[in-house]
């Protein structure tokens, strides 16, 4: 009943911090410009090493690091030209405060995914935001770039967050709310 653009209203008012809650076929690439990161595999070869994604991630999500990382390297032994197990180790590195290590693994996916498809516009994020943290704000805004023509809203906002104008803009707002919510307080 909703339209794609309510649908996404909502999808960043329920979850606005999230990278990877993209609502899918809002103002991304025509499905025909869209590319199937799996269509190349073996099936069954496909289904085990997503298998092991699928364990590698729940392994980290319950605190287990180095069982993650296992998984994931051996998804990588068996497909190693496949950029999503390369995605998930990076996170699982940059968990474990290898930086350079998740940073790798992100060019890694990034370069093998051709900078198309879902895995790169997951790996372009993760790595614009390390960038971000380690305060190599060209560098992030080229990757957030990237993955915002590959179809992220959560790179878009980051682009905006990173636009002074916008900053402005937010820091203005936010002390007019704050204004009007306690209009007897004294503000610098």
């Amino acid at each position: 009943m909703a339209t794609p653009n309510d649908r996404a209203v909502l999808q960043s008012i329920l979850n606005p911090s999230t990278p990877f809650g993209d609502l899918s076929g809002v103002d991304v690439l025509e499905e025909s410009d869209a590319v199937d990161d799996d269509e190349a595999y073996n099936p069954e070869l496909l289904k085990c090493v997503q298998d092991l994604e699928v364990a590698g991630v729940l392994a980290a999500e319950s605190g287990h690091l180095a069982e993650a990382i296992k998984k994931f390297n051996e998804a990588i032994r068996l497909l190693p030209d496949r950029p999503s197990a390369h995605n998930n180790r990076a996170q699982v590195l940059r968990l474990q405060g290898d930086v350079t290590g998740a940073l790798e693994e992100l060019d890694k996916a990034v370069a093998l995914s051709c900078g198309k498809g879902r895995s790169a516009c997951q790996a372009l994020v993760q790595r614009g935001l390390v960038y971000r943290l380690q305060g190599r704000d060209e560098s992030a805004h080229e990757d957030f770039q990237h993955a915002a023509g590959l179809g992220s809203q959560f790179a878009r906002q980051q682009l905006a967050l990173m636009n002074p104008y916008a900053a402005l803009c937010n820091r203005m707002l936010t002390q007019m709310v704050e204004k009007l919510r306690n209009p007897n307080v004294q503000q610098n």
